[in-house]
């Protein structure tokens, strides 16, 4: 299961309605490891300024692997996500991560963001160590 979903997020989701706060909190709650990176990212971007910054750790162990790629392959949580921290994130394999400032009428961001997601840096970005993951 990719979220932890208590019965009162379900109840509403049931209704129609979901508070998006709500379930920002859920993904929070539901993937600490993913949350962790994005959150830690985010501050390193406001911190140093540039383009972006990214992640090129590998996660410590399956189960943390796991959490980020739901984080990332859904996308209703990376909406969610990328609205709750006013960035925009890209992912490239099963660790690497970035997120970008949403001003994409800057030049440099602009650049950056489409080389991070570009086909070409995604076979550069290519490993036999990560062909399972």
């Amino acid at each position: 299961m990719s979220l932890d979903v208590s019965p009162a997020l379900l109840e509403q989701a049931e209704r129609g309605e979901v508070d998006e706060q709500e379930f920002v909190d859920c993904v929070r709650t539901s993937l600490p490891y993913a949350w962790e990176m994005i959150s830690s990212l985010v501050a390193q971007l406001k911190v140093d300024g540039g383009a972006f910054a990214d992640n090129q750790v590998p996660p410590p162990s399956e189960k943390e692997r796991g959490q980020l790629l739901r984080a990332l392959a859904s996308d209703a949580i990376r909406g969610a996500l990328q609205r709750h921290f006013g960035v925009r994130l890209a992912f490239q394999n099963c660790h690497r991560v970035a997120v970008f400032p949403l001003d994409t009428v800057d030049p440099g961001i602009a650049e950056s963001y489409g080389k991070f997601t570009s086909v070409r840096s995604q076979v550069l970005n290519q490993s036999p160590e990560f062909r399972d993951c």
